[in-house]
């Protein structure tokens, strides 16, 4: 599968705005577009852009509308790519806005569990630590919402599922639970699907300290267990090396999953607007 390409974008750009860093989810999105025949540009980081000589969004936009066939961007502030979609006309792709969503990313865990599970309803899926900054998980509670999956939310008090998510899942009729102790949950799940606590989200770094670290998942505490493993990545210290090698582990091909998902993203929303 990572070799495969084709022509059905050639000739095609990509702009690439990306003003926060990443690694999988902009060299995914590069690589689809270069698999589907096309190219990129852009930068990562504003540093790169003329954003660092004063120029504002709005005109920066603008300008990879007259360059590109389609937008990615990836920002600290919520609400970017809607903003952006209003003033361009090509298709705007929103790669996380801050502690808003990850639309895309929720596409390829959504295929993960498929492909692990050949469904997504009537599973139980875990979304583990930090929940109130944590854009991957925003986005795929609403999707498996969607699925009719039931999910329990695990996070410190200070870093639970904001209320207004919560709200609109009830509102659904969507079924959820919570709790701060992950051993309440651990022998009922299918999925596990953890994420690192977002020190750069945090309004005070003595208050992060106090909290990272608040989850460490390894091999004995799912031993055993008959479930799964997920991760948007990066990891840092919430999942443990010596669940790497084994069954298990699931994020790494989670996070391959990037790049034929993205292909089909991208095929979709450039060729709908030829």
């Amino acid at each position: 599968m990572s070799q495969e390409k084709s022509e059905e974008l050639a000739g095609k750009i990509l702009g690439m705005m990306f003003f926060e860093p990443s690694t999988r989810t902009r060299l995914s999105f590069e690589t689809a577009m270069k698999r589907l025949g096309g190219n990129c540009i852009g930068f990562a980081g504003s540093a790169a852009s003329s954003v660092s000589k004063g120029e504002n969004l709005a005109d920066t936009s603008k300008m990879f509308e007259a360059y590109s066939d389609a937008i990615v961007i990836r920002h600290d502030l919520e609400g970017v790519g809607r903003f952006i979609s209003d003033i361009v006309d090509v298709p705007v792709i929103n790669a996380g806005d801050g502690a808003g969503q990850h639309p895309t990313q929720t596409l390829l865990d959504l295929y993960t569990i498929k492909r692990e599970f050949n469904k997504i309803k009537g599973l139980n899926v875990a979304l583990v630590g930090d929940l109130k900054y944590g854009r991957t998980v925003h986005s795929l509670a609403y999707a498996l919402g969607m699925f009719g999956t039931e999910m329990t939310f695990v996070a410190p008090d200070d870093l639970k599922m904001p209320n207004e998510i919560l709200h609109d899942l009830k509102k659904n009729n969507i079924k959820f639970n919570e709790t701060s102790n992950i051993k309440d949950v651990i022998d009922d799940i299918d999925v596990l699907y953890v994420t690192r606590i977002q020190k750069e989200r945090f309004p005070d770094v003595e208050e992060y300290s106090k909290i990272k670290g608040a989850y460490l998942i390894n091999y004995d505490l799912i031993k055993g267990k008959d479930l799964i493993v997920m991760h948007p990545l990066p990891r840092i210290d919430e999942i443990a090396h010596d669940i790497d090698n084994t069954k298990y582990n699931k994020y790494f091909e989670q996070a391959f999953y990037g790049v034929p998902i993205r292909m089909a993203i991208l095929k979709n929303i450039i060729k709908n607007k030829m």
